[in-house]
């Protein structure tokens, strides 16, 4: 039944709020790979869980993972200045002019961010629209934000800044320290940090985590590779989601190293599925495709956004969690699925209960083969 939910591009619906993940699987007593796994192919529709993987997929297939590790972004701090307003401030990634990776940027004790300036809200914050240009943020324990200018510059009230953030040493042992997850209003508690890692991320960059990961735990990547799944790796470090409402995505930085790359590539030749874990995994390996849908290692920063207009050329299937109302990752998923799958695995979910977010279920798009 698809009461509420509109299938013409952008794909819309409403979601209710039992249907938002406020916590994590393991706090309701479901394993990380017990969460629920809605299987969509041409042939139909399946209900089962992330630990089925293993059953569904072929010997031969390539399962590629994003093995960014999620550091505590979120630090609070006051404007500097009479009034001390409370601000919270979400480190998002480094700018591609910066000219340094975010590895670097993480090492050092002054470097370039483009950061989100929120209105502390109980364990979370909300979005603020206001001129931030040339003021400056007191955080704890000696650290400092200098607000350089809007992001994308020019605007006078933003939600992106570009800014300078200065720690008394390493930013990612600073981060460690008095950072703290990411955090959005519909959780219910502040769940700590390992709550927002994946088991398969172990390079620190992403400000929010890879979440279409997170039931691959060692026992399942196990399971995989005795059943003759191959599992590759890329890196691409992930952004602030707030700009999932119908925003395009900026740059952010990616690696496909030649080991993955050669995997896919060959994969492709042979006539075997290659299925990307993370809209993350889609955009660098398209960042870094050939006409011929094989892969070239690469390294750097990506600004694609893949849309059915564009369409796909490196994977066979998708694994993901369940997107916002009109959310630009949509697009992806409809180049990977076409229109009609995607609705009606929608109207599926919708309809059986499945649940939103980086703590809610998961949803496998496998194209015809």
């Amino acid at each position: 039944m698809r009461t509420g939910l509109l299938c013409e591009p952008p794909l819309r619906f409403h979601l209710d709020v039992g249907q938002l993940a406020t916590t994590p699987p393991e706090a309701r007593g479901i394993a990380r790979d017990g969460v629920r796994m809605l299987v969509a192919t041409p042939d139909g529709l399946e209900h089962r869980i992330a630990a089925d993987l293993p059953r569904v997929l072929w010997a031969g297939d390539v399962v590629v993972v994003n093995r960014s590790r999620t550091i505590p972004a979120s630090v609070d701090g006051v404007i500097d200045g009479p009034a001390r307003t409370p601000v919270q401030v979400h480190l998002s990634t480094v700018p591609e002019s910066a000219r340094v990776i975010p590895a670097q940027a993480l090492a050092a004790s002054r470097s370039d961010w483009i950061v989100e300036v929120r209105r502390p809200a109980g364990i979370a914050s909300e979005a603020r629209y206001d001129d931030r240009r040339g003021a400056a943020i007191v955080l704890p324990a000696g650290g400092r934000i200098e607000i350089i200018e809007s992001q994308p510059a020019g605007q006078a009230a933003s939600r992106l800044w570009r800014a300078v953030v200065s720690t008394p040493g390493p930013l990612l042992d600073y981060l460690q320290a008095h950072g703290q997850p990411i955090r959005y209003g519909y959780v219910t508690s502040p769940w700590p940090i390992e709550d927002y890692r994946t088991d398969v991320g172990d390079l620190p960059g992403s400000v929010e985590m890879p979440s279409a990961a997170r039931p691959l735990t060692p026992r399942l990547v196990d399971r995989l590779a005795v059943a003759g799944v191959q599992v590759a790796r890329i890196t691409l470090h992930c952004g602030v989601s707030s700009l999932e409402s119908g925003d395009p995505p900026y740059a952010e930085w990616f690696d496909v190293p030649e080991q993955t790359a050669a995997e896919v590539s060959r994969a492709r030749r042979d006539g075997r599925r290659v299925i990307a874990v993370g809209t993350t995994v889609v955009r660098a390996l398209e960042s870094a495709a050939n006409d011929d849908g094989t892969v070239t290692a690469a390294t750097g920063w990506t600004d694609l956004m893949v849309t059915p207009e564009r369409g796909v050329s490196t994977v066979d299937g998708l694994l993901t969690g369940w997107h916002e109302p009109a959310a630009t990752h949509l697009q992806m998923l409809q180049a990977v699925a076409g229109p009609d799958l995607l609705c009606a695995s929608y109207a599926a979910a919708l309809g059986a209960g499945y649940r939103w977010h980086e703590f809610g279920d998961v949803h496998l798009l496998l194209r015809r083969h």
